[in-house]
């Protein structure tokens, strides 16, 4: 086949266009074998290619060479395609040099699959023989519109738009119509337009009419014309949604937690409310001690299995042992007169209910073709998760360090045990059921979001366990010897440590970051829309080392720290005893109590007349945290605390990857360490701080999230949003602008510096707008613990004069809901209970029951669940009614 590529693109003398695709005549999308154009003058550029006829179909895009040889692709995010016709031996491809969209989101599944999806469309038998295929994108089309062609000729119905022909869906947001040559004239003139199913006129492109002159004669050519996408001037898309936990959903059908039936119930009432998203947090499997520990979600054991918990045991089928059922009906009842989730009861037996199904119904499972095929299309990932389970039942612990010859993944003793040969297959069947069902349930679910034309949107969490699959058979990808986390911020002014160990960047980056790609792979099966947790650590991470117990005294990694030399240029002296953890005398009862300073003698030693530094025996905080244990009596509790605070007392930290370099300690300026220096080296510490944490880095970051996140990005179709709170280091928005990921944008924690609160009718458009996050106080709770704050927000957002009252009523809780779905975001989604809290009937009558997580303690049981059924939400007509009027009154 001989193909000729056509595109207009004015360049600079000495650039040209060039051409590089997914075949080999093409580059092997290989930017150096790109095929040159040639200049056909007037800015057009041409370039003919011989394909073998074996090909049916390739992708490619163009780009544009410099003199120096280096390249600038397109900047869309999609690649032109050509589908070749059967018996065709010539193509000319009339293109256009991609620009990013002017609304990037809606090029994404959320949209493509959910919210405006359109079935694919056949070309008709009779014009699969026409030569003239008019292309262009278009996703910005309701379900039940279409998209029409009309032009100066009787086959575009001659301007008259109900006359104009309907194109055809053949790949959502690409529409086409197929012309024949010999039945119009040139040049053509045409637009498009959009109807609805009576042929009424919904939209007009803008701009001025589309030109189709002269074609090139040959005999037996097709001629594919892709235009410029769809001209639209209407009003930016916007839409509201929904955020819960999946565990804290109730039914009457669920089983002491929120499951996969209760997640298609959530769907059923966003649709009749007319919302278009629901989110839940990550649904990973997260088992490690079978106890309430393990309910944190974002812990996982594995990227890829998710948890039991969240089997529908209602969808699962009933046991025929009729006194069993009957037992477990009642332990359900049981369970679901709880206020909150009770983890290890639930997980116990749920697990017990789907081993008994499994040994019913094994053998019929087992021999299904869906069972076999699912098996075989996960093996990569399932087989070393199941071989982690049953050596996390056997050994007791899920550490694997305590494995004995099982600590090092062996692949090939692991695919041995695992195998239907194995004595142990039984056990290793059932860890695969499980995980079958829950792909069957969350696969049914994630399809019927789509068929209601609501996305649902899924969370990434930032880290693994450090007992996880990934980290036993993939060390070579984390480092172990540190722990992630994040620096003092509003949550806890120690900072935060979650345990979890670091990326090795360099290794993954090697790899081209495959083992990303793969996660993003497996949301892609539920999900058209997910959240990058802490999309910060894309930047660099805060990590901690394993000594620590709070996060004080990390570092930021990837860093540039200082060396002594420069640290000197600021005027601040180098001395090693920055390093060392001591304490003043005269500090001391700042920390402790006079009944602490007793038992001091124990745990301090003098360093000099004037201060004291930890013993030996208690000179890193986990030896602290050994030596108090469980002890949990108050003197225990402030000697712990206190000495803690003493480990903190540091000034510099040395950077464990290139010693005799060193980063100053966060929030340093608040250490009783600076409190001893002289004023001159207290003002050097304070400009060397600042410059290090707000100006040092700024481009240095920005060149390794775009190194990491751009390829990561590129690999997906999903909507991607970012958690972007906490401390924001200048490039972030400049990235995520870049790479089109969604900010994350609450009115009570602005990004702006001076700032009280954010200014909602000025959120960026590409963002995510919401009252509260899992990790704060929900609406009612916050309005009623900060009384301050409450009477600022009241006068100065609400515009109301007088004492704000202490409850946050339901008047006011849907004015503060309407402010945030009249926000600019693309998207506002409200927590279930800042919902609630707009229905003086529905709302929950004990307001601390709400708050789902408390990040700064390390121990939170994750267990809220809403205190209604889903069942009474849908039935409750007055207040789905409030509600779909709020928001159609803001215009989402």
């Amino acid at each position: 086949m001989k193909i000729t590529f056509n595109i207009h693109y004015h360049t600079e003398a000495g650039y040209k266009p060039a051409v590089v695709g997914s075949i080999d005549e093409l580059g092997a999308w290989q930017a150096v074998l790109a095929k040159e154009m040639q200049d056909c003058g007037g800015g057009r550029w041409e370039l003919e290619v011989d394909i073998p006829f074996f090909v049916k179909a390739f992708e490619y895009h163009y780009l544009l060479k410099s003199p120096d040889g280096t390249a600038v692709n397109e900047s869309g995010n999609k690649n032109h395609s050509a589908r070749f016709i059967t018996g065709k031996e010539r193509y000319y491809l009339f293109d256009y040099w991609q620009v990013a969209p002017y609304n990037p989101a809606l090029y994404t599944s959320a949209f493509t699959q959910a919210v405006f999806a359109h079935p694919q469309q056949h070309c008709p038998p009779e014009d699969e023989e026409k030569e003239i295929i008019i292309r262009v994108n278009n996703p910005y089309i309701d379900k039940n519109q279409h998209l029409a062609i009309s032009g100066n000729h009787p086959s575009l119905g001659m301007w008259q738009p109900e006359l104009a022909p309907e194109m055809i869906c053949t790949d959502f947001p690409m529409w086409e119509i197929r012309l024949s040559k010999n039945e119009i004239s040139f040049p053509l003139e045409y637009k498009f337009l959009i109807r609805d199913k009576k042929k009424q006129v919904i939209h007009w492109e803008t701009g001025e009419n589309r030109t189709l002159p002269q074609l090139p004669c040959s005999d037996e050519a097709v001629y594919i014309i892709s235009g410029f996408p769809y001209r639209d001037d209407r009003a930016l898309w916007k839409g509201a949604g929904t955020v819960i936990p999946l565990f804290s959903l109730r039914s009457e059908q669920s089983f002491g937690i929120g499951d996969m039936h209760d997640l298609k119930l959530l769907i059923d009432w966003a649709t009749m409310t007319n919302q278009r998203l629901v989110q839940i947090l990550p649904v990973n499997d997260t088992t490690r001690t079978h106890t309430w520990r393990d309910s944190y979600p974002y812990s996982a054991i594995s990227i890829y299995a998710l948890h039991p918990i969240y089997i529908s045991l209602a969808d699962l089928g009933t046991l025929k042992d009729e006194k069993k059922m009957a037992a477990y009906r009642l332990k359900q009842q049981e369970l679901n007169k709880k206020n909150a989730v009770d983890y290890e009861e639930t997980e116990k037996y749920k697990l017990q209910y789907c081993r008994d199904y499994f040994e019913q119904e094994s053998a019929r499972i087992l021999r299904s073709q869906a069972f076999k095929s699912f098996v075989s299309a996960n093996r990569i990932w399932l087989v070393p998760y199941s071989a982690f389970c049953y050596f996390r039942e056997k050994y007791k612990t899920a550490d694997f360090s305590k494995w004995g010859e099982d600590a090092h993944c062996q692949p090939f003793h692991i695919q041995a045990l695992c195998s239907e040969e194995s004595k142990i297959y039984p056990e290793i069947s059932f860890t695969y059921f499980l995980q079958f069902v829950l792909h069957s349930q969350f696969k049914a679910v994630s399809d019927y979001a789509k068929r209601k034309g609501v996305i649902l949107k899924g969370d990434l969490p930032i880290g693994v366990h450090r007992h996880s699959v990934e980290t036993w058979i993939e060390p070579s990808y984390f480092n172990t010897n540190q722990q992630a986390g994040a620096p003092p911020d509003d949550f806890s002014d120690t900072g935060q440590n979650w345990g979890f160990p670091t990326y090795n960047w360099d290794v993954m980056e090697h790899d081209d970051f495959i083992w990303w790609k793969k996660r993003f792979r497996k949301l892609e099966d539920y999900f058209t829309c997910f959240r990058i947790d802490h999309i910060l650590g894309f930047f660099r991470i805060w990590e901690v080392p394993t000594d620590y117990v709070q996060g004080l005294c990390g570092h930021f990694r990837p860093a540039l720290p200082y060396t002594p030399a420069e640290i000197e240029s600021f005027g601040l002296k180098w001395n090693e005893r920055y390093l060392k953890p001591r304490i003043g005398r005269a500090h001391l009862d700042e920390i402790f109590s006079p009944a602490a300073h007793k038992e001091l003698g124990a745990y301090l030693f003098d360093e000099d007349s004037d201060h004291l530094t930890l013993k030996p025996s208690c000179n890193t905080q986990r030896k602290i945290e050994a030596i108090f244990g469980k002890r949990t009596d108050a003197l225990s509790n402030e000697l712990r605390q206190g000495l803690y605070a003493v480990a903190n007392q540091v000034l510099f930290i040395e950077d464990p990857y290139e010693p005799g370099r060193y980063h100053p300690r966060i929030a340093g300026t608040k250490s009783l360490a600076f409190a001893e220096l002289s004023e001159n080296e207290k003002s050097a510490f304070e400009r060397l701080s600042n410059y290090f944490f707000y100006e040092r880095h700024n481009i240095f970051w920005k060149n390794v999230a775009l190194k990491r996140l751009k390829p990561l990005t590129g690999s997906t179709d999903m909507l991607i949003c970012g958690e972007d709170l906490g401390m924001i280091p200048e490039p972030v928005h400049d990235v995520m602008q870049q790479l089109n990921i969604l900010s994350l944008e609450l009115e009570r924690a602005p990004k702006t510096l001076g700032h009280h609160f954010s200014c909602l009718p000025r959120l960026p458009y590409m963002s995510v707008c919401t009252t509260s996050t899992h990790d704060m106080s929900p609406l009612r709770l916050w309005w009623h613990s900060f009384p301050e704050i409450r009477q600022q927000y009241y006068q100065s957002v609400l515009r109301r004069n007088g004492t704000a009252p202490a409850t946050c009523s339901p008047r006011i809780a849907s004015q503060i809901i309407k402010n945030h779905l009249d926000a600019a975001s693309i998207l506002t989604v409200i927590p279930l209970q800042d919902w609630l809290s707009a229905s003086d009937e529905l709302r929950n009558q004990r307001i601390e029951d709400e708050r789902i997580n408390i990040p700064v303690n390390p121990d939170h049981y994750w267990r809220y669940r809403m205190h209604l059924t889903l069942e009474k939400l849908l039935a409750a007509d007055g207040f789905n009614e409030k509600i779909r009027t709020m928001i159609a009154d803001s215009g989402r």
